[in-house]
């Protein structure tokens, strides 16, 4: 599986971005999908977890009620909706996905069981 994220950029403080998380490959249909953000000077974060079928959703506190996660298994792709953004949102985005049927009934938030990683994508949020 080849994972590729998009649709980072340079908005200003309050503005939306979405990004995409599109696989290559092989499908992520029956795969966890996360979003892992990493500011400089800081650890990789887990922001969103989505279940292979979607229905099982995993936010960090710091982004419930601005960020949705969603899925689209028919195009294999996964995508990070950021609403209202902040400065502390500036990082780069990375989406990982876990082995096939390796969490069949929700997902992880062990970064280590995340064995799929694309490139990131840059978010920089400006005030």
């Amino acid at each position: 599986v080849q994972l590729q994220a998009s649709g980072g950029g340079l908005v200003q403080v309050g503005d939306s971005l979405r990004l995409s998380c599109d696989a290559s490959g092989r499908t992520v249909s029956s795969a966890a999908v996360g979003w892992f953000r990493q500011a400089p000077g800081k650890a990789r974060e887990l922001v969103a977890a989505v279940s292979m079928t979607g229905d099982s959703i995993y936010y960090v506190d710091s982004v419930k009620g601005r960020f949705t996660i969603s899925r689209d298994n028919a195009k294999s792709t996964v995508y990070l909706q950021m609403d209202v953004l902040k400065p502390e949102d500036t990082a780069i985005y990375y989406c990982a996905a876990t082995g096939p049927n390796d969490f069949t009934l929700g997902f992880t938030l062990d970064r280590y069981e995340y064995q799929y990683w694309g490139r990131g994508t840059l978010v920089t949020v400006s005030s």
